[in-house]
């Protein structure tokens, strides 16, 4: 029998999407915490969003993003008040809608939702600053896992709301429907963290 050896392997350069992944499509200097808690921001708010009828890449998403603001030099500093939290929030959701439509993606309010606050979860809220007055403000993820708890539990006695929502479809919703979520867990945290909703999240088990 005559040995037959492999063929030599072929050098292929990196794919541009690939290189856009590693650098942002930016000259990135120094690689700090910053940036580092920004790319796993990024890639969790990617997963966390990317639905069925509306799929998309972690490169995609941190593209996104990053066009709208979100990047390694954000700190709980440059975020809004906690009074202007919500106008900002209706500000960042349109322009994430506008974002996707540039890369043929439609956006709903609820899709842009959740790629904001994933993001803002993972780098401040688990990121050491969670007491921090604007980061307590912020918008909690919002998904049918969360609201069919809060519905079946009748937290702050609003079943009815919670499960008209866990209906309609986190993905779904449109921007009052959004709204009228968030403002029903302020109503029941009172002036506690919006974060602390997440207790019933059951999304981790």
């Amino acid at each position: 029998m005559t040995d037959k050896r492999p063929e030599p392997v072929k050098y292929q350069p990196m794919p541009e999407a690939l290189k856009q992944a590693f650098t942002g499509g930016f000259s990135e200097l120094r690689y700090g915490i910053d940036l580092h808690s920004h790319r796993f921001a990024a890639w969790a708010a990617s997963r966390a969003a990317s639905v069925v009828n509306c799929r998309f890449s972690v490169v995609r998403g941190r593209s996104i993003l990053e066009e709208c603001g979100f990047d390694s030099s954000l700190s709980p500093e440059r975020l809004p008040e906690p009074q202007d939290v919500d106008e900002t929030h209706r500000k960042w959701r349109a322009d994430i809608i506008s974002a996707a439509a540039s890369c043929d993606l439609t956006f709903t309010h609820g899709v842009a939702a959740k790629l904001v606050n994933v993001y803002l979860k993972s780098r401040f809220v688990c990121g050491g600053h969670h007491d921090h007055e604007r980061v307590r403000a912020l918008h909690p993820p919002i998904d049918s896992v969360l609201l069919e708890t809060l519905a079946g539990l009748d937290v702050g006695g609003h079943a009815k709301e919670w499960n008209q929502a866990a209906k309609t479809r986190w993905s779904k919703l449109g921007s009052e429907d959004y709204e009228h979520v968030i403002a029903l867990i302020r109503l029941t945290l009172g002036d506690r963290p919006l974060w602390l909703i997440e207790e019933y999240w059951r999304g981790n088990q």
